[in-house]
C-alpha cells in the first residue's frame, strides 16, 4: 500500500513549493492528495505569483484519513490562511499527537506550526524573514532543512527540491531519495522523464 500525503493549499501558497511537493512526492510513489482550505470549497487557487492551482477535494473531505505526511507549502498569504482553517488545524495537532510527519517550508513553519505551538519542544527552520518570529525549542538559521523526529522544515523555494527530497527519504526510504534525485527518473514502463 503506498504512503498517503495531504498538500493543503490556499490562495496566496507559493506554487515552487506546492509544485515541488506534489510532484516529487509524486514521482516517489507517494499517494498525494491536495486539497483546498478555501472558505468557498473553491478548488481552484491562486497562488503567490498568479499561478492557478486545481486542488482535488476541499480540506472538509480529508478529515477521518489517515496520513502519513501533511505536507504545507509556504508563501505568506497562504501560510495565514493555512493557519486559519480549523478543519486543518485539528488535521495537523493530530499529526503530532499520532507521531506522524508533518513538515512545512518558507512561512509556514512560523505562522502555522509556530504560531500553533506544534514547534515549542522542536528544532525549526524557516525563511530568513521569520527567524526572528519563530517560535520553536531552537531556530536553526544554518540549515536549509531541520528535521527533528517527526517534524521536517526548510527555508523557502530556493530549498524546496531538498525539503522534499528530505520527506521521500522520511517516506520511501534513501533508496527512493536517489532513485528520485536522479537526473533520470524511470516510471514503471521505463519512460524517461527528464
Amino acid at each position: 500500500m503506498s504512503k498517503q500525503a495531504l498538500v493543503p493549499i490556499a490562495d496566496g501558497t507559493e506554487e515552487i513549493e506546492a509544485v515541488t511537493i506534489i510532484d516529487l512526492l509524486r514521482r516517489a510513489g507517494v499517494d498525494v492528495t491536495v486539497a483546498s482550505v478555501s472558505e468557498q470549497s473553491e478548488l481552484k487557487i491562486t497562488a503567490a505569483r498568479g499561478t492557478c492551482i486545481v486542488a482535488d477535494c476541499a480540506i472538509e473531505s480529508c478529515v477521518g484519513q489517515s496520513w502519513d505526511l501533511i505536507a504545507l507549502p509556504g508563501g505568506v498569504t497562504g501560510s495565514q490562511a493555512l493557519a486559519g482553517c480549523d478543519t486543518l488545524d485539528k488535521l495537523l495537532r493530530q499529526q503530532a499527537s499520532d507521531s506522524k510527519l508533518f513538515a512545512a517550508i518558507c512561512a509556514a513553519p512560523a505562522l502555522v506550526l509556530g504560531e500553533k505551538g506544534l514547534l515549542a519542544d522542536r528544532t525549526a527552520t524557516c525563511h530568513p524573514k521569520f527567524h526572528q518570529s519563530l517560535l520553536a525549542k531552537e531556530v536553526d538559521v544554518e540549515s536549509r532543512v531541520a528535521v527533528d523526529g517527526n517534524c521536517v522544515t526548510s527555508q523557502g523555494p530556493g530549498t524546496a527540491i531538498d525539503f522534499t527530497l528530505e520527506l521521500v527519504e522520511q517516506l520511501c526510504g534513501v533508496v527512493k531519495r536517489e532513485e528520485v534525485a536522479s537526473p533520470l527518473v524511470l516510471t514503471t514502463s521505463a519512460t524517461a522523464y527528464y
